[in-house]
């Protein structure tokens, strides 16, 4: 009986371990899916996979400070700082969102991206520490500013009618001009105008941001009449 009542207690303290460290891991990786998902919807580098790893990442370097900190408590040597370890990811995951910024002409692309994953980590360290309804609204918030206040800098401000174009054409002279002009037939500035080489031999890639002069541009309608022009092979419109 003794025997049976010892292997219960120690079934009893092995769930309650496996649930106490599973359910932290599993809320980050739901938190950071969450926002990750978000970002993958606009093919952005850093997309789920990262902002999950990221988030999981980050309870799980929070729960071993504690635990850390825990061991020196009980055992009476050394030093506990909860948040020695913790704070290395504020100031570590800085190597990420570095990667996801790109330069293009005059426009930067990948801060939101950059932030979110900065945002994820705190989430994750929010998570390890147990503060649940925190990281809750958190991720409401998070998604808050990435779905609707986009469309608020395209209403009431002016680089919100900024859009970036991708056009694959053949590699013949004048292909450029062609571009331009027609963007211009719509009413539509050229900015940072970007060659490389295309997808496939013997095609170049121009990449281009358009400002429409009037709130009211078909963008549709110039993508087609883009397409229509001789030597155009695709024409791909990306979020700025």
């Amino acid at each position: 009986m003794l025997d049976l009542e010892f292997i219960q207690a120690n079934l009893y303290t092995f769930a309650q371990q496996l649930v106490d460290n599973l359910i932290p891991l599993l809320v980050a990786a739901i938190a950071g899916g969450v926002v990750g998902l978000e970002r993958e919807s606009h093919n952005r580098p850093a997309g789920l996979r990262t902002h999950v790893l990221v988030c999981v990442g980050s309870a799980l370097i929070m729960k071993v400070s504690l635990s850390m900190y825990d061991i020196v408590v009980a055992t009476g040597f050394g030093n506990g700082d909860p948040g020695r370890i913790a704070a290395q990811v504020v100031s570590g995951i800085g190597f990420l969102g570095a990667g996801t910024i790109m330069r293009e002409g005059a426009t930067i692309r990948g801060l939101t991206t950059a932030a979110s994953l900065w945002v994820v980590s705190a989430m994750g360290l929010a998570v390890g520490a147990g503060l649940y309804m925190q990281t809750f609204v958190a991720v409401v918030l998070v998604m808050l500013t990435l779905k609707t206040l986009t469309e608020v800098e395209n209403r009431f401000f002016d680089h919100g009618a900024y859009r970036s174009l991708i056009v694959q054409v053949t590699d013949t002279p004048g292909q450029l001009g062609v571009v331009a002009s027609t963007c211009g037939r719509w009413g539509c500035t050229v900015k940072n105008v970007a060659m490389r080489s295309g997808a496939f031999p013997g095609t170049i890639e121009i990449r281009f941001t358009v400002k429409p002069q009037g709130r009211n541009v078909d963008m549709t309608g110039l993508i087609a009449d883009l397409m229509s022009r001789e030597g155009v092979i695709s024409v791909t419109e990306e979020d700025i």
